[in-house]
């Protein structure tokens, strides 16, 4: 099993950074540009549907934004979306149509589908999560080695040198993980994955599996 692209992980029609994704063939790819993606964008979305409260910050009219929320540029906010109670959006960050970022939620160099759930005490930084994919409770995505080098991203029969020192986890579509688990620098979770609760995920875990423990991979249903 080689390591997944974008093709393989995302349906591209349910996110409005289509046109960044949709010329590269890694997630992790698209981190460095993320920023100068959002300013460009934001630049463009239409006032009626959209407001520009801060600069670098685009928020869609019909967002829910809690007023104790920080949301810091570049972002944006897509249609429907709500970013709850001491949400802490640190910038470089997509919510997607209809997503949920919630209480005590950090996001950093994030790009969320429309969709997703990241509900309660999560941090999500330098990740990609794809369609409906939903952390619950306590989720952590790391994004540093501890000796700080650079991120290898690995599946089975690949492996493959990123040249980022911060890359977190790539969710595919219907992703689904397990209150209080940890996601290693460079985990890639398959389209309709799931993670047992109090998991701590290496690598990559195959579409369509049940991660039970790192030795305990099996197919869904």
């Amino acid at each position: 099993m080689p390591v997944y692209t974008i093709a393989q992980l995302y349906d591209l029609s349910k996110t409005i950074a289509a046109p960044l994704l949709s010329g590269l063939t890694y997630h992790w790819e698209a981190l460095a540009g993320l920023s100068d993606f959002i300013l460009e964008l934001g630049a463009g979305l239409p006032a009626d549907r959209f407001d520009h409260p801060a600069e670098g910050v685009w928020i869609a009219k019909s967002a829910t934004v809690a007023p104790s929320a920080f949301v810091g540029g570049p972002c944006i906010i897509d249609e429907e979306a709500e970013v709850r109670h001491c949400a802490f959006i640190r910038g470089s960050a997509i919510v997607g149509k209809g997503a949920v970022v919630g209480n005590s939620t950090e996001l950093k160099n994030a790009l969320l589908f429309d969709g997703v759930q990241v509900p309660h005490f999560n941090y999500v930084g330098d990740s990609v999560l794809g369609y409906k994919a939903h952390l619950g409770a306590g989720v952590i995505t790391t994004n540093v080695k501890s000796d700080k080098s650079l991120v290898t991203v690995k599946a089975a029969d690949e492996a493959i040198d990123t040249g980022r020192k911060k890359v977190g986890l790539a969710a595919g579509d219907f992703v689904e993980v397990g209150c209080n688990s940890a996601l290693s620098p460079g985990c890639i979770l398959g389209r309709g994955a799931q993670v047992y609760p109090v998991s701590h995920v290496r690598g990559q875990v195959p579409e369509n599996h049940i991660f039970k423990a790192q030795d305990n991979i099996v197919p869904r249903g």
